[in-house]
């Protein structure tokens, strides 16, 4: 079991191939974090599929239309860019 030290700032996914933990950063991307949990406290995550799977590089959340095409009504938001490496395992 993975020890959740920041509740506020932690997602949890559930998936048809077991849960993942995924920990936010907000003082590296603030405005994207706070976007992801309106629309989890929503519940527009709910239900939604992986719509792009590369096997050992990535897969893509965040349609609901399932097809890459589809977005939430919000916003869009500018880009937050930071010195943080994007490596195995890394949200973004």
């Amino acid at each position: 079991m993975v020890e959740i030290k920041d509740r506020e700032n932690t997602l949890l996914l559930e998936t048809s191939k077991g849960s993942v933990v995924i920990q936010m950063l907000p003082d590296v991307a603030p405005k994207h974090v706070e976007r992801i949990k309106e629309l989890a406290r929503e519940n527009f995550y709910d239900g939604i599929v992986f719509h792009r799977v590369i096997d050992g590089f990535m897969a893509q959340v965040g349609c609901p239309l399932g097809t890459g095409t589809g977005g939430s009504d919000k916003p869009d938001l500018e880009q937050e860019f930071n010195e943080t490496s994007h490596v195995r395992g890394t949200c973004s």
